[in-house]
């Protein structure tokens, strides 16, 4: 029996590591990286092998169905580099669960012919490996089969527990250390370091007079995460120059802007919406900076909701899309959060192409405006219209003919994921409009805070006009006007950004007291 498991034990070996290779961008060839993390591959390969075999009773089959779900990682990988800048990381294995519960948001990127292919020739291959391999454990009898499986699995455990120890430190650059440290080895080094739970953190927030407290003074406060939100005029070159009007007069209007650093390219919403949210940065988070939400969703953090509920503010998140993602329904209460109004919130009619519509969104924020109970209100808005994939929505595709600048050629006939985002981007403009007139006819005062989480997915428009660089727009704008100051516009870090709006309600609070008490003053 032993040759029967050594010959596909060392042909699988060598399989994983080719399968490795075909990463894009390629790691490092096994024989220039520490000893160590060949030693990780080796005992990665041979504990699944063991298990597989184990399980299965075919070593052929294991060989197969292991190297096939390699495969899957790869191509996933290289769908992940090639769309968001980013190999594939441990965080990401629960993605395969969140494309079953919501296929539309992940499988077009994977390639939907390939994953039926893949799935279709995954059963096949099943199939033909149980009717043709034979059972060793029929061949060998249970005592053997046993032992000898049980030994490959036990000696493999004890490679791991010894290579791991040896393994050089992360950088925390998912390509970098993907490359320096190979596929295996860097998803176990993520793996281990995402058990190390999150260590207290302090407040990065000011601390707030008591005397503003409850005080008519406070501003409502709408903040706005649009997705996919950035302005593609400068970049494209031949769009028309009216093309945001309500968020051209929201950023010439507004106390505070400029560009916002997010910490994600395409997707992986969480990372920016988590800095806004706690003011927290990459290196406070550490190795949880990848999915904040891991471990927000299972103990409290400081956050902008929880500073502004301390002053009497009451706190609503409107996320119109399936509170489960993400385990938001769980984060957004430990944020401190009052309430979280989500799809189930909506109506059918509600919907604007693949999602909830933006102007179904404002419509809701309004509502929230009318009815406070005289306190001042926060309102965390996560949009989701210009979600992609951008390429299926065919109602926003036949919206989009308006966009371009007089004279300039049509869009190219691959190029409908940019017609779909300009089309939807036109609507996340009228929500801008809606939201500042709101807010500047409510009896209360008002900041509205404008942002992207990070730039749209649109592989074939960036072949034809070049990537933009990641960076999104950021605007915060207050009902009282800026009161002849001069606009303030400011390079931001997603976490910096949360202070700047923390401060901003101080000061404004702080500036009706002062001027209330000037016009006592005057009376006087």
């Amino acid at each position: 029996m032993t040759l029967a498991l050594l010959w596909p034990w060392g042909l699988g070996l060598i399989a994983s590591l080719f399968a490795e290779s075909l990463l894009r961008p390629a790691p490092s060839p096994a024989w220039q990286r520490p000893a160590s993390t060949l030693a990780v591959h080796v005992g990665t390969w041979s504990l699944a092998f063991g298990g597989l075999v184990l399980i299965l009773q075919r070593p052929w089959f294991a060989l197969m169905l292991f190297v096939a779900l390699q495969l899957v990682v790869v191509q996933s990988s290289n769908a992940k580099s090639r769309t968001l800048r980013e190999p594939f990381i441990c965080q990401d294995f629960e993605y395969f669960l969140d494309a079953i519960r919501h296929p539309r948001l992940y499988v077009p990127f994977f390639g939907i012919g390939l994953a039926i292919g893949a799935t279709l020739a995954g059963l096949a291959a099943i199939i033909g490996f149980l009717l043709i391999e034979p059972s060793l454990l029929a061949r060998y009898g249970g005592e053997v089969f046993l032992s000898r499986s049980a030994l490959i699995i036990v000696a493999s455990i004890l490679l791991l527990r010894l290579s791991l120890r040896r393994l050089p430190a992360c950088s925390l650059d998912p390509a970098q250390d993907t490359h320096r440290l190979g596929l295996f080895s860097a998803l176990w080094a993520y793996g281990l370091l995402m058990r190390r739970p999150l260590g207290e953190l302090a407040s990065p927030y000011a601390p707030a007079p008591e005397t503003l407290k409850d005080q008519p003074s406070l501003p409502h406060l709408v903040v706005v995460q649009s997705e996919s939100f950035f302005d593609p005029r400068p970049w494209h070159g031949q769009l028309r120059d009216d093309l945001l009007p309500n968020l051209d007069a929201l950023r010439d209007e507004a106390m505070l802007q400029g560009r916002l650093r997010v910490p994600a390219w395409g997707a992986n919403t969480v990372r920016t919406e988590a800095a806004v949210l706690t003011g927290l940065d990459q290196q406070s988070l550490g190795i949880h900076r990848f999915n904040p939400y891991h471990q927000l969703a299972e103990r409290p953090v400081p956050s902008l909701a929880a500073e502004l509920k301390r002053l009497g503010y009451r706190t609503v998140c409107v996320h119109p899309y399936a509170a489960s993602f993400y385990q938001r329904d769980r984060v957004m209460p430990h944020l401190g959060f009052d309430e979280f109004i989500d799809i189930q919130s909506f109506e059918r009619s509600d919907y604007c192409g693949q999602y909830i519509g933006d102007l179904a969104v404002a419509d809701k924020v309004g509502s929230l405006l009318v009815d406070t109970d005289n306190k001042p209100l926060f309102v965390f808005v996560i949009s989701m219209e210009n979600h992609g994939p951008l390429q299926l929505d065919q109602w926003a595709a036949d919206q989009s003919r308006d966009s371009l600048a007089p004279g300039a050629p049509p869009l190219p006939d691959d190029d409908g994921e940019l017609a779909s985002y300009l089309a939807h981007l036109q609507n996340a403009d009228r929500m801008a409009g809606r939201l500042r007139q709101q807010l500047a006819t409510s009896t209360r005062q008002g900041l509205l805070c404008w942002y992207g989480d990070h730039v749209p997915i649109m592989p074939n428009a960036y072949e034809h006009h070049g990537e933009p660089d990641g960076d999104t727009p950021y605007w915060l704008w207050s009902s009282r006007g800026r009161r002849n100051r001069a606009q303030t516009s400011e390079s931001l870090g997603a976490e910096q950004l949360s202070l700047r709006i923390w401060q901003a309600v101080i000061d404004q609070a702080q500036g009706a007291d002062d001027d209330c008490n000037q016009k006592h003053r005057e009376r006087a």
